[in-house]
């Protein structure tokens, strides 16, 4: 029997179409199989490397420490080709030069002024071609960049270059791929272009410039203003950049950025425009117009996307109208080009990247999430398919503290600690949607008939419990009652903690939509104690919500909001609307009327002139329209407090308390009067009387479902 040779498997490779007299890199990764896709654009400061087939370097490529090989015509290096440069080499007579020490190794013996010249370079040109061991990675020259630099080594933060994941059923196969021979940087040359595992580049972009240009103009001179203003409200909060090499290009030179970056920074920024002394004496930027060219450039980048795509999708997106279902998707598909949804804990990459993308990562996971709520559409990213690892605290860079004052320093750790606990209650929200709002779950509950309710409680029991553990482990920091609300912290230093808190009553009020819907449709067939319980802790979780938009502070309302708040704001109203539709009598309905009302002002008052405008007017809006539609309701009937009493016989409730129902706080009533739970816990403390009697669920559902 033949045996047949194992192929080892390869790791993330980057594949690029092969242009006219370019060289392109790759680089060995780890045993992953999976491709990356590279390509270079002609207009970047980042140049591909060259080798000199005699042994001499041009003046531009000794400058600048590159080895270099001469071009077909023999009058100028390709590096030079590439960057339009006058090549020194095609000069006559040429004069010495000084050898670098790295290519004393691999020049040839042929002196500069013998006949066969021209022969032997061109022979030695072509060799450099067919063979990778004669060349110069990018990342070797990105090592040599001239000073010190944060950009040296980089995946996806270069100005040339985008990264294209190539996944295993393409017309690639990484099996095959390994036979090909790699150079001592891990890199080798196909005939379709270069291989370089985990890798990124970019072709070319001939408006990318001009671009920018027109967004520094539009900006200007407030430009280095904006940049601060940014860092100081959004990025705490929000940590999607590299704020050190953010800095580091700025300061280089603001044509390094990708325009929809650039762009997306200052229009962010600009909602905090009157917030800034300096600013707001002067007049706004045109807004529509950076609008117009970040959406198109954008647009334009998806085509060759790199990170800052992606960075540009995500802060668009948080605009008080930029979000849209469509771009998400997108967004995902580029990330999934980029490799964001695997670990990139073995790459060779700089440790603050490899930080970089997994913050990317799971803000574009809370992206798809909380857009697949606000949307009520299918979330695009599944758990088979996304492997990227928790973060940790050397994921955020130590640089953002270091000479910062002690305010600052308070508000980047507490943004840390904020973005790493949305990412967990994004995740608990994600089990929420997958457990009753697919296609697949809701004909599952459909198909259980009269068990349709008891198998709801069922799912939602352990849903609840990872809801309550969540909110009662919060760092104090992130609390509402924590020393920032106590007054120990400056009064105009933002918080952003609001946003937070937000998505947890969100994700509560998703979990009881389902619920009481399900108590609506199978009303016969579910215990009237149970109605009870369920309504009692939904209305509980209602009084909280609103209790907790009520004392949001200007500090709170000004600050900076993730996307899906303002629709969260109005899911309160939403639900506060339900529970009003279905409420058995007159009376219960009318104390969620006074109460929507109260909502409606709060919302009103909050909705001052400024950032936290477009916030609270949707939900205003989204509010207006739900009570107005509840006017079209028939007249409930009138109970009184002995009729809506729920009778129970002796035999019947100690069966209930058999299978674990139970009642705190007095005899079980449907009526306002103990319905009425206003004297609940504040918001930070959710877990009340109506969590107990939740517990309860469980028990009987599994009961129930086995006939019972």
């Amino acid at each position: 029997m033949t045996n047949l040779t194992v192929v080892p498997r390869t790791a993330p490779i980057a594949i690029a179409p092969k242009p006219a007299h370019h060289l392109f890199s790759s680089r060995q990764h780890s045993n992953d199989v999976s491709l990356m896709n590279s390509m270079t654009s002609n207009d970047s400061t980042d140049s591909d490397s060259a080798v000199s087939g005699n042994g001499t370097s041009c003046e531009s490529c000794l400058r600048r420490r590159l080895k270099c090989v001469m071009g077909e015509d023999d009058e100028s290096c390709i590096s030079c080709h590439i960057h339009g440069i006058l090549c020194s080499l095609g000069q006559s007579p040429q004069p010495r030069k000084r050898k670098l020490a790295r290519d004393l190794t691999e020049t040839s013996n042929v002196k500069r002024g013998s006949p066969g010249r021209s022969d032997n370079r061109r022979r030695q040109r072509q060799a450099s071609f067919s063979s990778t061991t004669a060349s110069t990675s990018l990342i070797e020259e990105m090592a040599n960049f001239g000073g010190s630099t944060l950009l040296q080594r980089t995946l996806g933060l270069q100005t040339d270059r985008y990264s294209q994941y190539i996944g295993l059923t393409t017309d690639f196969e990484p099996s095959l791929i390994n036979l090909s021979p790699f150079d001592p940087q891990d890199e080798s040359l196909l005939a379709r272009g270069a291989l370089r595992k985990v890798n990124h580049a970019t072709p070319g972009h001939e408006h990318q410039i001009d671009d920018v240009e027109e967004i520094q103009r539009l900006v200007a001179p407030h430009g280095r203003k904006l940049i601060d203003l940014y860092f100081e409200v959004v990025h705490p909060a929000f940590p999607v950049l590299q704020k050190n090499v953010f800095y580091e290009k700025y300061e280089r030179d603001y044509r390094e950025f990708s325009p929809p970056l650039l762009a997306a920074v200052y229009l962010l920024a600009i909602n905090w425009w009157d917030y800034s002394e300096e600013l707001s004496t002067f007049q706004r930027p045109n807004v529509r117009e950076l609008e117009r060219l970040i959406r198109s450039s954008l647009a334009d980048a998806m085509w060759r996307p790199k990170l800052s795509t992606v960075q540009a999708g995500l802060l668009l997106s948080q605009r008080p109208d930029g979000d849209q279902w469509a771009p998400t998707a997108q967004l995902v598909a580029v990330a999934q080009e980029l490799g964001l949804h695997l670990d990139c804990t073995h790459w060779k990459i700089p440790p603050w990247e490899k930080g970089l993308r997994k913050r990317l990562a799971w803000a574009l996971y809370m992206q798809d999430k909380w857009g697949a709520l606000v949307h009520g559409r299918p979330s695009h990213i599944f758990g088979s398919n996304w492997i990227v690892q928790p973060l940790a605290a050397n994921d955020f860079p130590d640089a953002e503290l270091d000479e910062q004052a002690r305010e600052e320093k308070t508000d980047i750790e507490r943004g840390r600690t904020l973005f790493a606990q949305m990412i967990y209650l994004t995740q608990v929200l994600a089990e929420i949607l997958e457990t009753f709002y697919t296609l697949q779950a809701m004909q599952n509950i459909s198909d259980a008939g009269p068990q349709g309710t008891h198998l709801v409680l069922a799912m939602a029991k352990p849903i609840q419990l990872k809801l309550k553990d969540w909110y009662a482990g919060l760092p104090g920091a992130i609390r509402m009652d924590s020393s920032f609300q106590s007054g120990s912290v400056a009064p105009t230093r933002l918080s952003s903690i609001g946003y937070l808190h937000l998505a947890y009553f969100a994700a509560e009020i998703t979990l009881h939509r389902r619920i009481i819907r399900s108590l609506e449709a199978d009303s016969q067939a579910v215990d009237p104690y149970v109605q009870h319980i369920c309504r009692s802790a939904a209305k509980a979780r209602l009084i909280s919500a609103m209790d907790f938009v009520n004392r949001l502070t200007p500090q709170h309302l000004r600050a900076f909001w993730f996307f899906a708040s303002k629709t969260n704001f109005a899911l309160i109203g939403t639900f506060g609307s339900l529970l009003w539709a279905t409420s058995p009598g007159r009376e219960e309905a009318d104390w969620y009327r006074r109460r929507l009302g109260e909502y409606r002002w709060t919302l009103s008052v909050s909705s001052k002139a400024g950032e936290s405008k477009g916030l609270t007017e949707f939900a205003m809006g989204m509010l207006d329209i739900s009570t107005g539609l509840l006017k079209k309701l028939p007249e409930k009937p009138e109970l009184s407090r002995s009729g809506s009493a729920i009778e129970f016989d002796t035999g019947r409730r100690q069966s209930l308390l058999s299978m674990g129902i139970s009642s705190t706080g007095g005899e079980p009533h449907s009526g306002m009067a103990s319905a009425d739970i206003s004297s609940v816990q504040s918001p930070e403390s959710p877990i009340d009387s109506s969590d107990e009697d939740y517990d309860t669920f469980a028990p009987m559902a599994g009961m129930a479902s086995m006939g019972d």
